[in-house]
């Protein structure tokens, strides 16, 4: 069984994506053994009125997929009415977490208004999940480049809010695995596999973070799933850590009935 902790709903903005109509998407992810989908909207990403993104994204979820899809409502912290809309997210639509596009969004991690998200979030016991990228700059559309976040401020603020939860998504092309170490050890930083390359790169990534901090994330529609499943079949790992991965590590943090 499978929790995938990265996917999207909705339409990708640049080109129509296999799985990007929600009962197709469920349909598929069930086919491929998963039992949880932890979802965002591609909407979040750019449109203005986040509050008619999540409470769409509230709706698909409990139409198409309740008790298998658990929605993580956008935030844009450089809109004027964000603490409302982090609020609806947490008490109107009872959402899990959260889900966070800087890059698109226009702040950087050391703006005070970061910080002070991460402190809401955790205090309405929300999840918080911070999208490094979403897709290879390469492949981008030549009039809508958007680099990762620069995530060197990260640490600090994540050891001023001790009590959140905060899950990177994408993270690859920003980060590596010689920066990795660090992150985690300055507070409860998750890592999704989404983006790691390499042969065996996911065996390698845990040997730089501890098991439990690794979780699976396919970023479907907008990647292939099996690309991010075969990442955790051909690494070597042991069938107790590949349970952990698929899994154990996102029921910890969140279970299933919080679908």
């Amino acid at each position: 069984m499978i929790v995938d902790t990265n996917v999207n709903i909705s339409r990708w903005p640049f080109r129509r994506l296999a799985g990007d109509e929600t009962p197709d998407l469920v349909a598929r992810l069930r086919q491929r053994n998963v039992v949880q989908a932890w979802a965002g909207s591609f909407d979040g990403i750019l449109h203005k009125d986040i509050g008619g993104v999540n409470a769409r994204l509230a709706v698909e979820c409990n139409t198409y997929g309740k008790g298998f899809l658990a929605p993580f409502g956008s935030i844009n912290p450089k809109l004027p009415d964000w603490r409302e809309d982090l609020r609806r997210c947490a008490q109107d639509h009872r959402m899990p977490g959260i889900r966070l596009h800087p890059n698109y969004h226009g702040y950087e991690l050391k703006d005070p208004v970061f910080a002070e998200l991460l402190h809401m979030a955790a205090a309405s016991g929300l999840i918080v999940q911070l999208v490094v990228s979403m897709e290879d700059i390469r492949t981008q559309h030549p009039l809508m480049r958007v680099p990762p976040v620069d995530l060197s401020a990260l640490a600090e603020v994540v050891k001023s809010q001790p009590s959140t939860r905060l899950i990177l998504l994408n993270w690859w092309p920003a980060l590596r695995e010689q920066r990795i170490a660090p992150l985690a050890d300055a507070g409860e930083l998750y890592f999704d596999l989404s983006m790691v390359e390499g042969i065996e790169g996911v065996a390698r990534l845990e040997e730089q973070l501890p098991p439990e901090r690794v979780l699976f994330g396919s970023n479907f529609p907008l990647f292939y799933f099996e690309a991010a499943l075969l990442k955790v079949q051909e690494s070597g790992l042991p069938e107790t850590r590949k349970t952990m991965l698929f899994e154990g590590n996102a029921r910890r943090i969140l279970p299933p009935k919080a679908a």
